[in-house]
């Protein structure tokens, strides 16, 4: 083993020092995912019953020993019921970080001559124009743009639908009096795979005050999957878009084609907003004085 230094009686090797690295970075991520919950707080609670569970062993009280290293015993299991939500976040973090969706299409283009599935173009000008009238009439909205995986999880939460992608069908979703209103459309490949599916809940104290459940949901979503999440506020009638924990909020219709185009990696459509959406559009922000005045 190769020394890098010495501490007293202590041989620290270059292994030793990679090894409390990783274990601090570790650490550090665990810290991220519990920070601002209420994990935090059993987590105290776990460290001080284990520091008494300590000093019970060091007094000899056997009793009381006994009844703690009992609880002890099954600490792992214990573990795992109650830190449940944050486990899962985190292994949902370390599978998006290794994006094995990536690692498969590439392989598919080397041995199987396959082309990426993601470069498949289609149209997003029904969801631009649907989301302008939903914010037009402050009719809240959330739909998911998903490049790579088609988040069956998610889907199965609501009603699979599987039907292309048209406004009139954006638009009949999230109608008030729609059954499937009430959560979120997942749009993969050109087509609306899913209603009123259930969202992730963000934890994060970074979300403004004046943001509902609705962005949270989104935030939520971004957080955990590489997904773009459009929001339409049912209050301002706001277009915002969720990407890697980031809120892009006011967006015009022109910013949101953009930013929805960038996710997807694909090259302009080619069509741009003709003059009378620009002047709709112009036309809305007048009409809007809580837009006006944010863009201000």
């Amino acid at each position: 083993m190769i020394l890098s230094f010495s501490i007293g009686f202590l041989e620290v090797s270059w292994v030793d020092v990679i090894d409390i690295l990783l274990v601090s970075v570790l650490l550090y991520q665990v810290y991220k995912l519990m920070r601002g919950s209420v994990a935090v707080t059993i987590f105290l609670g776990v460290l001080a019953l284990y520091l008494i569970y300590l000093i019970v062993r060091a007094a000899q009280m056997e009793l009381l020993g006994l009844i703690l290293g009992q609880f002890m015993g099954v600490g792992v299991l214990a573990a795992i019921i109650l830190f449940q939500p944050e486990i899962r976040k985190f292994l949902l973090l370390i599978g998006k970080t290794t994006d094995f969706n990536k690692s498969t299409s590439f392989f598919k283009n080397v041995f199987l001559g396959k082309g990426r599935e993601h470069d498949e173009l289609f149209n997003i000008t029904p969801v631009i124009e649907a989301a302008k009238t939903l914010g037009g009439t402050n009719t809240g909205a959330l739909i998911v743009f998903s490049k790579d995986s088609e988040l069956k999880f998610y889907a199965e939460s609501g009603d699979v639908i599987d039907a292309h992608l048209s406004k009139r069908l954006l638009l009949s979703i999230f109608n008030k009096y729609s059954p499937l209103h009430d959560g979120a459309a997942i749009i993969h490949k050109g087509k609306i795979k899913a209603a009123r599916c259930v969202l992730p809940v963000s934890e994060s104290d970074s979300l403004p005050a004046q943001f509902g459940l609705r962005h949270r949901a989104a935030m939520g979503m971004s957080e955990v999957t590489d997904t773009a999440i459009l929001v339409v506020s049912e209050e301002t009638g706001q277009l915002s878009l969720t990407r890697n924990g980031k809120l892009h909020s006011n967006l015009s219709p022109q910013e949101l084609r953009k930013h929805i185009q960038e996710y997807l990696t694909t090259k302009p459509e080619g069509k741009e907003e003709t003059k009378n959406e620009v002047a709709e559009s112009k036309n809305k922000t007048v009409n809007n004085p809580i837009r006006s005045e944010a863009k201000a």
